[in-house]
């Protein structure tokens, strides 16, 4: 799971301490694990659904799995004396708990916490930055997951509970989209649906392909060209580089910090993102400028 992965490089020495991956996701994962680890591609690679016996014969010291892996996987690991540990890392709160679990069983807590006071950082900004919003200054926000299938296309929104949701609240958005998505996954909506809550703001995220060529495919669409956040040019393809910085990745913070300058640009008119770019490559990964700039 590349979540998991992007948190552990975060910890020195990693390149010479993990001995398997998950194998690429359609996110370009590949890509962004062989920057880090230029052996990553020489290392076990597992398909998402390897069993645990697979994961077992590479005779591991340590597992860490995402907490809804428990019964599918860890329970067996565990069975055969392999120490296991779970993890969410998705929403911030689990975040700051689950990279201290990480730094405690790496044996770098002090790491753990550089981490976390990087993020808390960024969480105490934006608060800042929007303290004393009212209601009727936060826009009416709509983030829209594309997907195709075939030559089926749909959207979807994020469940209520999500770090989407929550990264569009902290920004100082309203999210328009949380009654109709309680469930525990992206819910498929219509354009009816969209049209009728009327976002102020549309951002769009696809995790296969270009969100930016998708937005200006719905530009050029006579349907979507109908609704004012579009016509009033306020659809916007969700921030990315190998990732889309929506998700509860590492780049959450980033993901963060470009939300509220695009919702509430005159509040963080200041925030720099080229030098926010920088700042999470160079202290959190060691890159250096050449490789951030390519």
């Amino acid at each position: 799971n590349f979540m998991i992965s992007d948190a552990l490089y975060l910890f020195p020495d990693m390149p010479s301490r993990v001995s398997a991956l998950a194998k690429a996701t359609k996110q370009a994962a590949a890509t962004f694990a062989q920057l880090l680890d230029p052996e990553a591609q020489t290392k076990s690679l597992f398909e998402s659904d390897a069993p645990a016996e697979e994961i077992a014969a590479t005779q591991p010291d340590l597992v860490l799995l995402k907490s809804y892996m428990r019964e599918s996987v860890g329970m067996t690991l565990e069975q055969l004396g392999i120490p296991v540990i779970y993890l969410d890392l998705e929403t911030p709160e689990q975040y700051e708990r689950d990279l201290k679990t990480m730094g405690q069983a790496l044996g770098n807590p002090e790491r753990a916490s550089e981490l976390w006071a990087y993020y808390r950082d960024i969480l105490n900004r934006v608060a800042k930055g929007t303290e004393g919003l009212t209601d009727a200054e936060k826009p009416h926000v709509l983030l829209l997951q594309y997907t195709t299938t075939g030559e089926e296309i749909a959207f979807k929104v994020p469940p209520a509970s999500w770090i989407q949701t929550t990264l569009v609240t902290l920004a100082g958005g309203q999210p328009v989209w949380v009654e109709a998505a309680q469930g525990g996954g992206w819910a498929v909506v219509n354009l009816e649906q969209i049209a009728a809550w009327n976002p102020d703001q549309i951002y769009i995220i696809n995790y296969s392909s270009s969100s930016a060529e998708t937005v200006a495919t719905l530009k050029a669409d006579p349907q979507w060209a109908k609704m004012p956040a579009v016509g009033n040019g306020q659809i916007y393809p969700f921030a990315s580089d190998f990732y889309s910085w929506d998700q509860p990745d590492t780049r959450w913070g980033l993901g963060l910090l470009w939300l509220a300058k695009q919702i509430q640009p005159e509040r963080f008119a200041n925030t720099d993102l080229q030098a926010e770019f920088y700042r999470f490559y160079e202290d959190l990964y060691g890159l250096d400028r050449d490789a951030i700039d390519e």
